[in-house]
């Protein structure tokens, strides 16, 4: 994922960092080192019935420095938000060898400049996160997921625009974009109460629970890492739009889409480079290719106007370009 990876003269892990630092049930916090696995960390939760609900793909290996790092977020972003919703304090270990903390343990901190929120997204361009404090959430009593099939972008809009201005609010609503129709997808959690009035106001939908559910989700977050082993060669282009733009962003993809339709992200899936197309609205960067597209092409075509700060920022950090040159989409 990100930019090529170049020679380097020393590598840093942090997999020895994988343990729990902290735990409390009570106060809905939780400190980990950054080398744990998102898998281990969601275990952990479960036996209080609590969660962290980023969802990232590559699920069983993902390490939560790694997940952060990339800022990769699953189907419940439209809820629960993306990491910098839930990172409530970090410690990351600098090029001088100083170990600086930010936030804290509790939901609330004082307000300020959060260091750790630069990190998140960063590709490690600028220190190593050491340890994080996630806020976690309860889980849901129950859930139930909620399917339709379309064969026009324009109708599974439809259904989605009504949901948004309804009282409802989905964890997840995707929209899975195949070779001859749409599928929408929506998630919502509650009471069986709750969930009784989501079956009421959605009839006409294809109703999932249990192990279904359970496999529909999850072939939808892991539908990246099965495309790239798949296709040796593939392409995955990320387009961050408006909620109004993501049926446009669907139709020029050629092949194989996935939005986040109650957030706007988009990606388009590409056997190969051949058939590669960008879409000419929202902000698109070239998540995965294979090595030799990433060293020859530029993958963050469109830069927004904060790019001249995040170049400031890298030089504050990291003025010798030391750590992993070119790894935020061969932009830093």
């Amino acid at each position: 994922m990100g930019g090529p990876i170049t020679a380097s003269d020393a590598a840093i892990s942090t997999s020895a960092l994988s343990g729990v630092l902290e735990y409390n049930p009570r106060d809905l916090t939780i400190s980990v080192g950054a080398g744990i696995t998102y898998c281990e960390l969601t275990h952990v939760l479960a036996e209080h019935r609590q969660m962290v609900p980023l969802d990232p793909p590559f699920f069983e290996r993902a390490t939560v420095g790694g997940t952060l790092a990339a800022n990769v977020s699953g189907p419940r972003r439209r809820l629960y938000g993306s990491a910098r919703d839930m990172v409530i304090g970090m410690t990351f270990a600098t090029l001088e060898g100083k170990l600086v903390k930010t936030g804290g343990m509790v939901v609330k901190n004082v307000a300020g400049l959060d260091m750790g929120k630069l990190m998140i997204g960063s590709f490690g361009t600028l220190a190593a996160i050491a340890t994080v404090n996630f806020r976690i959430h309860p889980m849901p009593p129950e859930t139930r997921s909620f399917t339709w099939e379309f064969q026009r972008i324009e109708e599974a809009l439809a259904v989605r625009d009504q949901v948004l201005k309804s009282r409802l609010q989905p964890a997840a609503i995707d929209i899975l974009k195949t070779v001859n129709s749409y599928q929408l997808l929506m998630q919502a959690g509650g009471s069986p109460a709750v969930l009784d009035r989501y079956s009421r106001e959605l009839s006409g939908a294809k109703v999932l629970d249990g192990t279904e559910e359970e496999s529909l989700w999850q072939g939808i977050r892991e539908l990246t890492p099965r495309f790239l082993r798949e296709n040796p060669n593939a392409i995955v282009v990320r387009v961050s739009c408006l909620l109004s733009e993501i049926g446009r962003v669907l139709e020029v993809m050629p092949g194989h889409a996935l939005a986040r339709a109650g957030s706007g992200v988009c990606y388009g899936y590409f056997p190969d480079s051949n058939g590669l197309r960008l879409p000419p609205l929202g902000q698109t960067v070239i998540e995965f290719a294979p090595p030799e597209f990433r060293e020859q092409h530029e993958l963050w075509p469109e830069p927004g106007d904060d790019f001249a700060m995040m170049k400031k920022v890298k030089d504050m950090f990291d003025p010798r370009g030391l750590l992993n040159h070119g790894r935020l989409y061969g932009r830093i």
